[in-house]
């Protein structure tokens, strides 16, 4: 048996290529939208993708089953459990608690395991040329590296009205009547890594055993002591914000991700021409340097998305593309690192790209505004905005900061001020330019603290 874990460090996600070398077939679990890793592994071990499975309807980005099935032919296998308000919108067939995708001696197993969501499966993969026995366990969202799948997002990015509480009885009782019931030696692969937003504590190891988290998980003992209202509130508590563009993630996935097909190289654009188009209002500029170049200029209105490295990450919190219908022109210093940005940003639905350049000259410049530390209590501020999440702002911000993360700030608007200095700040700098670019080309004005809560704090040691 084969089993390959394909990680994305963008959105520290995780899926899966499953493969019987005896039998040349492989199924994938949990693909991403840019397919080009999958059909890679598939030709390196002279394999035919047969089918393709997801875990549950993803809300933190854009699902590549319906992507991978249609270059590939392979079968697309989705839950059917969940009741009805959590059946999906596309063809394919239905998997059951207890059903099975067979490749050669290779047994795929979905258990239900709701909780993270209503339809939610878990994965008990069998080497039958080796063991009668599951040996290994795809967990999806629903246990991690020493945390489990956050139960409030249907809350949060769906339209839910208290379902976490629902919620996270149903992670405990999966707990007790599924992942407790398995021998301790089966290796739990997660569907996510630490830096996700799926869950408040993840780990950053790629695999556990049941075993290990029986003996070690926080959640043990009051699944062990059978205290279901202390694991609900322990779970509950403490979770970070989930990112606005969660809500239409969810949506699409449910509904079925439209089919993008081979994808084309990306032009060169003459700048001369992306001048055109921006004046025009016709295209977005994105430029994808660290906010410490951006800095020194940048163009007029555009987006600051660093990478290509966290582009999906960033990009899904700068830019709407349901509001925000222009084609991107993206800034990379070559046509690789443009189609790497390009890759990252479809992870998240983020699809029309115009082509890129090379470098800023012949275009409309700006320095973007920033504010010393030293000079906000004799600024006319009309809000000072912390945009890092609230368990951040929690743990020390600046006092008569607003707190609203870099990943919710575009859609809640109505808590910013109409018109007056917005000075925003996050720790060091990074997601404080993303958001302030956005910010920016809706219309506010904006000014970004130098150095950020980590510069303000330096400086305010300092005069103590």
């Amino acid at each position: 048996m084969l089993l390959e874990r394909i990680y994305d460090h963008d959105l520290a996600q995780a899926s899966y290529f499953v493969g019987c070398q005896a039998k040349g077939e492989a199924v994938v679990v949990d693909a991403r939208r840019d397919i080009g890793e999958y059909l890679d592994l598939a030709q390196e071990h002279g394999m035919q993708i047969v089918a393709v499975t997801e875990t549950h309807i993803h809300a933190d980005y854009l699902s590549g089953t319906r992507e991978l099935a249609a270059a590939t032919g392979a079968q697309v296998y989705v839950s059917g459990e969940g009741g009805d308000d959590w059946q999906y919108g596309f063809d394919a067939s239905r998997l059951f608690d207890g059903d099975a995708i067979s490749i050669g001696n290779i047994t795929i197993a979905a258990r239900h395991t709701p909780g993270h969501t209503p339809e939610h499966l878990s994965f008990l993969i069998t080497d039958g040329a080796f063991s009668d026995a599951p040996g290994y366990l795809l967990s999806g969202d629903f246990v991690f590296a020493g945390d489990l799948g956050r139960p409030d997002l249907l809350d949060e990015a769906a339209g839910g009205v208290d379902t976490r509480f629902a919620g996270a009885r149903q992670v405990y009782a999966s707990l007790r009547q599924v992942f407790l019931t398995l021998p301790d030696y089966v290796q739990v692969y997660p569907g996510h890594g630490s830096g996700s937003a799926c869950g408040k504590a993840l780990g950053a190891l790629p695999a556990t055993t049941v075993g290990y988290e029986r003996l070690n998980a926080w959640w043990a003992p009051y699944v062990r002591d059978g205290d279901e209202q202390g694991f609900v509130d322990q779970l509950l508590n403490g979770q970070p914000d989930a990112h606005a563009y969660f809500a239409r993630m969810k949506r699409q996935n449910k509904e079925g991700p439209a089919v993008l097909g081979a994808m084309p190289p990306l032009k060169q654009l003459a700048n001369d021409s992306v001048a055109r188009s921006l004046d025009a209002g016709e295209a977005v500029f994105v430029d994808s340097r660290p906010h410490t170049d951006v800095h020194n200029g940048t163009v007029a209105g555009s987006l600051n998305i660093p990478g290509p490295a966290k582009a999906a990450t960033y990009g899904a919190w700068a830019y709407d593309p349901e509001t925000d219908g222009q084609p991107l022109v993206l800034l990379a210093p070559d046509q690789m690192t443009a189609q790497q940005m390009r890759n990252h940003l479809v992870r998240v639905g983020i699809d029309r790209f115009a082509g890129f350049t090379t470098h800023l000259a012949g275009l409309p410049t700006t320095k973007p505004a920033t504010i010393a530390p030293a000079a906000l209590d004799t600024s006319d501020i009309k809000l000072l905005l912390d945009v890092r999440n609230k368990t951040e702002h929690a743990d020390g911000h600046i006092p008569g900061s607003h707190q609203l993360s870099a990943g919710r700030v575009l859609w809640h608007l109505d808590q910013l001020p109409a018109d007056g200095t917005i000075v925003t700040y996050c720790q060091s700098g990074v997601r404080n330019s993303v958001a302030a670019s956005a910010l920016r080309r809706k219309g506010y004005h904006v000014v970004e603290l130098a150095g950020s809560y980590a510069g303000w704090s330096e400086w305010n040691d300092g005069r103590q």
